[in-house]
C-alpha cells in the first residue's frame, strides 16, 4: 500500500509541476502527521495532500481528508512555516490532490484551496 502512496505523490508532484508549480518539499514529517507535497504556486505555498481510493463505493478519496487530518495538517504546515522563515510571510493554502479507480487508470481531481486553517 505504501508503494501505491509513493506513486501516486510522484504522479501528483509531476502534474503540479508541469503546472508550474515549484516543489519545496516532500513528506515533511511531523508528530503531528506529514505533508506530502510543500509546492510553491507563483508566490503562495501550496501544503498538498495526496489521496487514492481504489473505487468510490464508500465516497472520492478527497473526502478521506476529515477535519481532524486537516488540523492535523495545519499543525504541521505551521512547523513547516516555522522551519522555513522564508516563506512566513507568504500566502499559504491547502491542496487536495485525489486519484480514484485502479492503479494504471486512477482519475485526477485537484482542489486548490480545499480547506482553510481553522
Amino acid at each position: 500500500m505504501r508503494a501505491a502512496g509513493a506513486l501516486f505523490e510522484q504522479r501528483a508532484c509531476a502534474e503540479l509541476q508541469r503546472a508550474g508549480l515549484k516543489l519545496l518539499d516532500r513528506n515533511y514529517t511531523t508528530r503531528y502527521g506529514e505533508i506530502d507535497l510543500v509546492m510553491l504556486d507563483r508566490d503562495t505555498v501550496a501544503f498538498v495532500e495526496v489521496r487514492h481510493r481504489l473505487t468510490n463505493s464508500h465516497g472520492h478519496a478527497a473526502t478521506t481528508v476529515t477535519a481532524s487530518k486537516q488540523r492535523k495538517l495545519v499543525q504541521t504546515a505551521e512547523l513547516w512555516l516555522a522551519t522555513h522563515p522564508y516563506y512566513g510571510n507568504h500566502p499559504c493554502r491547502f491542496d487536495v490532490v485525489s486519484y480514484d479507480g485502479p492503479v494504471d487508470r486512477a482519475e485526477m481531481a485537484w482542489w486548490k484551496q480545499a480547506f482553510d486553517a481553522m
